[in-house]
């Protein structure tokens, strides 16, 4: 009996991881073989003409370097801090005597022991610690962007090159925070169901797919000469 109630969610929960990280795993594909026709493509190599142009002309525009800097550091640290919130909030349900799981009995599909409740409630705490070390790691190397982007161009060491390396494993890190982070919404409807985890992840894949892809002639053309880039 206890194998019937757990049929759904040893099905579609496992489906629902798989349907996600095959979307990303071919997302790295294009980003790594047709950075042109991916918006990450394209803005990272965006970031290195603007890097390269601010460091070119650093007295000019050595102020507005700073500022963009700041602004994604507040976007890292709003997410971070976010994350972190969570997991204080998930550690204090998954501690408390109070078993979450009695409203829930006559009202959702799928397993709900006591087993069940605390494995959904530890896999969304430690998808959001996975989230909070990828952003506070991001702000790491971005902070480290904001000192080393306003350097001589004299310098043999710390190059335009280098210091777009260092903004882009930035950016990287923030994006799989990003990413680590939606992934736990399925999760949260986990709560509820199986058939909602899965639901939520078929529903979530062309909505990034429209948000990661580019469209149209913008994706033709060069993506062949920055491929190694990306």
């Amino acid at each position: 009996m206890e194998f019937r109630k757990c049929y759904l969610d040893l099905v579609l929960v496992p489906l629902s991881f798989l349907i996600t990280i095959g979307y990303h795993l071919w997302l790295w594909h294009n980003v790594r073989n047709r950075p042109l026709s991916t918006v990450i493509g394209v803005n990272a190599h965006g970031r290195r003409l603007w890097v390269s142009t601010i460091m070119k002309d650093n007295d000019k525009k050595n102020i507005l370097a700073v500022q963009t800097i700041r602004n994604t550091i507040m976007g890292s640290t709003l997410m971070a801090t976010t994350s972190i919130l969570l997991c204080s909030g998930l550690a204090a349900v998954i501690s408390s005597t109070y078993s979450v799981k009695k409203p829930l009995n006559d009202t959702i599909y799928g397993a709900h022991g006591e087993f069940m409740v605390a494995l959904k409630y530890v896999t969304l705490l430690v998808l959001f610690l996975f989230s909070f070390m990828c952003h506070s790691l991001s702000i790491r190397f971005i902070s480290q962007v904001n000192y080393l982007i306003n350097c001589p161009q004299d310098s043999t060491i710390v190059t335009s090159t280098y210091v777009s390396e260092l903004l882009e494993k930035s950016f990287t890190l923030n994006a799989a925070g990003n990413r680590i982070f939606y992934s736990a919404i399925p999760i949260v409807l986990w709560i509820f169901g199986p058939v909602l985890v899965f639901l939520c992840s078929l529903s979530m894949v062309p909505m990034l797919y429209n948000l990661d892809i580019l469209f149209g002639d913008s994706k033709k053309g060069r993506n062949g000469e920055i491929a190694n880039e990306v």
